[in-house]
């Protein structure tokens, strides 16, 4: 741009000299121009440029978040089925707690009915109970009677009786005794001294109506222990209503005399 002051200085100027003038002031704008041009051109170029990069970067930005998308979208689809399976399974299982609550009251109402039923068992049982003690009372008294019979009956046979198959003559007289065995006192059926071929010896007998094998065992450990106390062979024998073939068999392995009540 030329200035007023510089335009008033060329019109003093030879008109020649002022075309001159004036052709180098164009050729200098002409160039100025150009210059600045280039020059907001190359600025444009690197601002294009670094736009581009910007793009690019923002594409690629882009592209990785479209990936973390796709594979956050991946995760949820693959929770989302998870969550089905939950789902449903919580639904199963809340039908299972179902049916086993409906099992669990029944079988609390079949407890309640079982207990009711035991009540009443419980009940018939002690009157049962009752009567069962009543009965073993009248049995007890029969099997005393009975017992206490056989037992005088043996008093009186039993003396001659082991005398004559085995030498064995009684001191004084056969009686019932309670003997100490520890700190318990037992009672013997048939309790005597006799002498056996000049030895002092006892007589240690049980009376039942039919003796039992746990009668015996416990008949003969009493026995033994009452011999060792007194320091004296005791001679066992066991009067009966009845003996079975095998309590037979048991009373010969062990040697212990035994008669039936009608050899009385």
């Amino acid at each position: 741009m030329i200035s007023v002051a510089f335009w008033k200085k060329l019109e003093g100027v030879d008109p020649k000299l002022r075309g001159l003038f004036l052709s180098l002031i164009e050729e200098i704008e002409h160039h100025r121009e150009e210059s600045v041009t280039k020059k907001e051109f190359r600025e444009l170029i690197e601002a294009q440029k670094r736009t581009e990069e910007a793009v690019n970067k923002l594409a690629e930005a882009q592209k990785k978040t479209e990936e973390e998308i796709a594979k956050l979208t991946q995760r949820m689809d693959t929770f989302e089925i998870r969550l089905a399976k939950l789902e449903e399974a919580q639904i199963k299982t809340e039908e299972r707690l179902a049916k086993l609550e409906e099992t669990v009251n029944k079988l609390a109402e079949a407890q309640k009915k079982t207990e009711e039923e035991i009540a009443k068992l419980t009940q018939r049982m002690g009157v049962f109970e009752k009567r069962l003690e009543k009965v073993e009372e009248r049995l007890e008294g029969i099997s005393n009677s009975v017992g206490y019979s056989l037992e005088n009956s043996s008093y009186k046979a039993l003396p001659k009786l082991l005398e004559e198959r085995f030498g064995i003559r009684i001191k004084d007289r056969l009686i019932r005794r309670y003997v100490s065995v520890g700190a318990k006192e037992v009672q013997i059926n048939i309790y005597g001294e006799a002498r056996r071929n000049g030895s002092e010896i006892l007589i240690l007998g049980e009376c039942k109506v039919r003796p039992s094998k746990k009668e015996i065992a416990r008949f003969e450990k009493y026995a033994k222990r009452i011999a060792q106390h007194m320091g004296k062979e005791a001679f066992l024998v066991v009067v009966a209503h009845d003996f079975t073939p095998s309590i037979e068999r048991l009373l010969r392995e062990k040697g212990i005399v035994y008669f039936w009540s009608y050899e009385l």
